[in-house]
Formats: structure tokens, sequence, C-alpha cells
């Protein structure tokens, strides 16, 4: 069988499907939600340390997916297009928590450098890491790292400048490095 028709049948069906649920088809949102919501809560557990929090931003996320449905033009992917809705809820339920700072200090990012390290981690250990980082550190971090933001768009969404983003991003990389440098070494001398 050829593989190219598998992936025009699944854009014909998630193209029906999102006409369904357009329709208010009730059976037609609750395939697009399991479709999507392992993914979906992913991301949101990506900004949300608490699986029951970030499940809670996911299920907000899609209340907004299904009531602002008629406002995806499909041109460019429904999953991206959901994906974004679940950054935004997820940055919208933090800010209702507590008040997210980010920390503006001078210095020089040219004079520092950060160094990959190689690492035997699981993404359990790394994703404890992340969650360790300052909130804003941890948000800059992932939306611009994981999310694939620019610098710009962050600062839109975050209300930040470019500039708080740029250095929150570059924070976030010298913390995470040390923090997985200590995890590292420890992990290495507790295996001899």
């Amino acid at each position: 069988m050829n593989p190219f028709l598998k992936v025009i049948q699944l854009h014909k069906n998630q193209s029906a499907l999102i006409k369904s649920a357009l329709k208010n088809n009730r059976d037609a949102q609750r395939v697009l939600y399991e479709l999507y919501a392992p993914k979906m809560l992913s991301v949101c557990r990506y900004y949300i340390k608490d699986e029951q929090h970030a499940e809670e931003a996911m299920l907000n996320g899609f209340f907004k997916v299904f009531s602002k449905l008629g406002d995806f033009k499909a041109e460019g992917s429904f999953e991206g297009w959901i994906r974004r809705i679940m950054v935004r809820e997820s940055i919208s339920f933090l800010r209702q928590q507590k008040h997210i700072e980010f920390p503006v200090e001078e210095f020089d990012m040219e004079a520092e450098t950060i160094n990959p390290i190689k690492t035997e981690m699981d993404v359990g250990e790394i994703q404890q890491a992340i969650d360790a980082l300052p909130e804003g550190y941890k948000m800059v971090f992932i939306m611009y790292a994981i999310e694939g933001y620019k610098h710009h768009e962050i600062a839109n969404l975050l209300k930040i400048t470019e500039g708080t983003s740029k250095s929150q991003l570059f924070k976030a990389r010298k913390m995470l490095q040390e923090k997985l440098q200590n995890l590292n070494t420890t992990t290495s001398y507790g295996t001899k």
C-alpha cells in the first residue's frame, strides 16, 4: 500500500472531524480530544510541574479549542494551532496561581559561555531539572528551546521585553547546565 495514501486519508478524516466538531457534534469533539489530549497534556506539563494542574490547564485549553474552532483557518497544522492555545492556557494558569517574576540582572552574555554536556540521564531526571528552574527562566526556556518560539513572540506572549527574554533564556541554560552537571556527577559516582 502506498504510504502517501495514509497521510491523505488522515487529513480528510481530520477535516471532516473538524467540520463535524464545528457543528457541535459531541462524538467528533470527543475523537479530536482523544487524538490530541496526550500530546497536549505533555505540552501543559512542560510549563506546569503538578500533573493535576497541567491537566486542568489542558482541559481549559480544549474548552477554548472547541469554542474557537471557527477561528482555525486550516493554513497551518491543526495540532500546531491547538498547541499554541495550550501554551497560552498554561501561561495563563501560572499567572493566576502566582506572580511570575522575570528578574533583570546586569551581566555580559558574551563573556559567559555555556558548554554542552554529555549525559546519560533519563527524561524524568531532565524534566525534574527543568521543573526546578525559577518560573520565568523555565517558561522562556521551554518556549524557545522546546516550542520553537522566537524572542519577539515570547516577549509578546509574556508581556516582557525581547532583552528580558534573551537574558532569561541565557540564565536558564546556564542554571540548567549546572543542575545537569551536578546530577550527572552524582549519577556517575553512584554507579562506580
